[in-house]
């Protein structure tokens, strides 16, 4: 489906992520004119997480400098197993949006169409749009972030599965009986390699005594320990995290190679926050082991790259979707919403 550059109509797309709500406000064409973000509370009920998604939606419009009345549609993407069709969340395994009938709740509070998919997906789908993936015909993207997740296009079209749960390669077992995964499967990919395991893993060397930058960089609260407190503990040489990172980029490169074996995709795109903060760090850890692979193709291809649109990757395969939602379209480019 062709880009309307000349339209003027506007969309708001939503990342819910386990620690940030970001709502931007978005041309037709993918160029975003706000970006507003909003803490997601942790822990709390399920209401208070609705609170947050709409006051960021509400920062987005007024920062825009615009109204209600100026969004054609909404696109939210949310980290777990989403039914598009009904907007409904199945569940979330980082937060308590399981059972929340969102896509609903937020049309009736903003009336606007409102189209809901899961974040990876979409996040694989703006990099297929205007990202790392543009110019590729299969593309799997891991973006590794609270949690991880995946999204496959193929084609221009999203693979979403039968049951709306396919590219969930954060919950693939990579080790057997390992440590418990929000999902409550154990040894799941997420619970060790995501930022939520880095914490943990982190937490764990410095109750065990073994002194790291990181307690002086959150002055000792280490409830939560974000993308950027990483990089700059990377970059001072801490003992701690450089281990901690290099045994989590391992197991990202053996991912990737499990998914360059099972789909055989023509490029792999790793983002998500860990990965914008980290990259320099976990990529070339990644790609040695990618590269080291002893089961060639038969041509080159398979390689791995980094995000070309970081944090804005998920909100513009929001916004892809809303497109497509509010202009009945299911057969182009972004279609891909019927089964597969």
């Amino acid at each position: 489906m062709a880009i309307e550059n000349g339209s003027d109509r506007l969309y708001l797309g939503i990342d819910v992520g386990g620690t940030k709500v970001q709502a931007s406000m978005v041309r037709e064409s993918g160029e975003i004119l706000t970006r507003q973000r909003r803490k997601t509370p942790r822990n709390e009920e399920p209401e208070r997480e609705l609170q947050a998604i709409e006051a960021a939606i509400d920062d987005a419009i007024a920062a825009a400098n615009k109204k209600l009345k100026d969004v054609h549609a909404i696109g939210i993407a949310i980290p777990g197993v989403v039914d598009p069709r009904k907007g409904h969340v199945v569940v979330t395994p980082n937060m308590n949006l399981g059972g929340i009938p969102i896509g609903n709740h937020l049309r009736q509070r903003f009336e606007v169409p409102v189209a809901v998919g899961n974040d990876c997906n979409l996040g694989a789908l703006g990099e297929s749009w205007l990202g790392a993936g543009r110019n590729a015909k299969s593309m799997f993207a891991i973006l590794v972030g609270t949690g991880i997740g995946g999204g496959f296009v193929r084609k221009g079209k999203l693979w979403r599965g039968a049951r709306d749960a396919a590219s969930e390669i954060g919950h693939t077992v990579i080790q057997i009986g390992g440590p418990l995964c929000g999902c409550g499967n154990r040894g799941c990919l997420e619970a060790l390699a995501s930022r939520t395991a880095i914490e943990r893993d982190i937490r764990q060397a410095i109750d065990d005594g073994r002194p790291s930058v990181v307690s002086e960089l959150t002055k000792g609260d280490l409830t939560v320990i974000r993308s950027r407190v990483l990089r700059k503990s990377l970059k001072a040489g801490d003992a701690v995290v450089t281990e901690v990172m290099r045994r989590a980029a391992e197991v990202l490169g053996y991912a990737c190679l499990t998914v360059r074996h099972l789909i055989d995709p023509e490029v792999i795109v790793l983002g998500g926050g860990v990965i914008e903060a980290c990259g320099d760090f976990v990529l070339p850890v990644v790609r040695q082991i990618v590269d080291a692979d002893r089961l060639p193709g038969a041509r080159e291809g398979g390689g791995v790259v980094v995000s070309a649109l970081g944090d804005d990757a998920v909100v513009l395969g929001a916004v892809a979707l809303a497109r497509a939602a509010a202009q009945g379209n299911r057969a182009g480019f972004l279609a891909g919403q019927g089964r597969q």
